[in-house]
C-alpha cells in the first residue's frame, strides 16, 4: 500500500470513504505506537474503511520547549514506519502558532470530521489536544456521538511493569542502555541518511568515515559508539565505530554530525544511504590537544568497538 502524505489543516476531504483514525506525535514509533497502529489497521480492514493517522511536525513538546528537544525519528523515518504499518493516509500537521490557537472543538470538526472523515478515532488514554490542551477523551466521546464517530482509548503497553513511552526510550538511549531500549522500540535504535562529503581528515588519520549530517534534528545520544552499518537496503551487519557530536578537536561544527568508520571496508559510499545501528557506547566526546593524541584514542576506540561487537581483538599501539 502506498502512503499519501498531507500537511495542511484546510482543504477538501482527504478520505471520502471514511477512516479509522489514530492521533498522536508518534516519535520513535515504539511498541505502544505499534499496538495503536495495528488496532487501526485491523479495525479499518474489518469495516472497509481507510487506516489513517494525524500527527504533528515539529513535535508539540519541541514547539513549546525553550531548549532543543531530542527526537527519535525524523519525519521521513516516521513516514516509512507508517507505510510499513499499513497506514494509507497520513496528515502531518504543521505544529505552529495557528494550530496551537485552534480550539479543541474546532480541531475535531475541521480536522477529524471534515478533513479526515473519521468513523473511529483511536488515541492514547492520556491524549490531550486543542488550545491550552483543553480537549481530552471525554470531549472526543461526546462530540463523536454528535458528529458520527466513536472514540477509543488504548491502554499503554507495559514492559517489565513499566509503560513504554518515547521519553523512557530517550532516557535509556542517552544513558547508552541500547539493549534495554530495543524491546521498547521493537527494534534496535538506528539513524540513517545519505553519505555526504566531509573534509576527509579521518582518511588521512587512517580512519575514513561515512558522514551523515543531522541538520536541525537533535539526537538523543552523543559520543563514541560501537555500531553495525547497513548499506542501501541491506541489513545492519557491517561492524564499525562511530562518533556523533560536534567534533571538538578539529573543525568543531555547530550541527551534530554522525561519522561512521566501517572496519575493513573498501568502497565508495558517497551519495548512498546507510543505516547506523548503535550497539554500545564507548565514551563521551572529548577534546584532544593535537591530532596525534586523537589518533591514539581512535585506535583504542577501534579495539573497544571490536570487543563490544564480539570480534577478534586487534593489536593497538599504546
Amino acid at each position: 500500500m502506498t502512503l499519501n502524505l498531507h500537511r495542511d489543516v484546510d482543504g477538501p476531504c482527504l478520505v471520502p470513504e471514511g477512516s479509522v483514525l489514530a492521533i498522536g506525535a508518534f516519535d520513535g514509533l515504539h511498541r505502544g505506537h505499534q499496538a495503536l497502529l495495528a488496532e487501526v489497521r485491523q479495525r479499518a480492514a474489518a469495516r472497509g474503511l481507510v487506516p489513517a493517522v494525524v500527527t504533528f511536525e515539529p513535535l508539540p513538546r519541541a514547539f513549546f520547549s525553550p531548549t532543543p528537544v531530542p527526537r527519535l525519528t525524523s519525519l521521513r523515518e516516521k513516514v516509512e514506519g507508517m507505510t510499513a504499518a499499513g497506514i494509507r493516509d497520513l496528515l502531518s500537521l504543521r505544529f505552529d502558532t495557528a494550530l496551537t490557537q485552534m480550539s479543541a472543538e474546532d480541531f475535531v470538526r475541521r480536522v477529524l470530521v471534515e478533513r479526515m472523515s473519521a468513523r473511529e478515532v483511536w488515541v492514547g488514554s492520556d491524549f490531550r489536544f486543542g488550545h491550552r490542551r483543553t480537549g481530552d477523551f471525554a470531549l472526543l466521546e461526546s462530540m463523536g456521538a454528535e458528529l458520527g464517530f466513536t472514540a477509543h482509548a488504548v491502554e499503554p503497553v507495559l514492559i517489565d511493569g513499566e509503560r513504554v513511552s518515547a521519553s523512557r526510550v530517550r532516557t535509556l538511549l542517552a544513558e547508552g542502555r541500547f539493549a534495554e531500549a530495543t524491546p521498547l522500540l521493537g527494534r534496535p535504535f538506528v539513524i540513517d541518511g545519505h553519505v555526504e562529503y566531509g573534509n576527509q581528515l579521518g582518511r588521512t588519520l587512517g580512519y575514513p568515515t561515512a558522514n551523515i549530517h543531522l541538520g536541525d534534528r537533535i539526537s538523543p545520544i552523543q559520543g563514541i559508539f560501537a555500531v553495525r552499518i547497513g548499506v542501501g537496503e541491506g541489513p545492519c551487519s557491517w561492524p564499525g565505530v562511530a562518533s556523533l557530536g560536534t567534533r571538538p578537536t578539529v573543525n568543531e561544527v555547530r550541527e551534530p554530525l554522525l561519522e561512521a568508520h566501517l572496519f575493513d571496508f573498501s568502497g565508495d559510499l558517497y551519495g548512498r544511504r546507510i543505516a547506523v545501528e548503535f550497539v554500545a557506547k564507548l565514551r563521551d566526546e572529548e577534546k584532544f590537544d593535537d591530532l596525534d593524541a586523537l589518533t591514539v584514542q581512535m585506535r583504542q576506540d577501534e579495539k573497544a568497538a571490536r570487543q563490544a561487537l564480539g570480534m577478534n581483538p586487534i593489536l593497538v599501539d599504546a
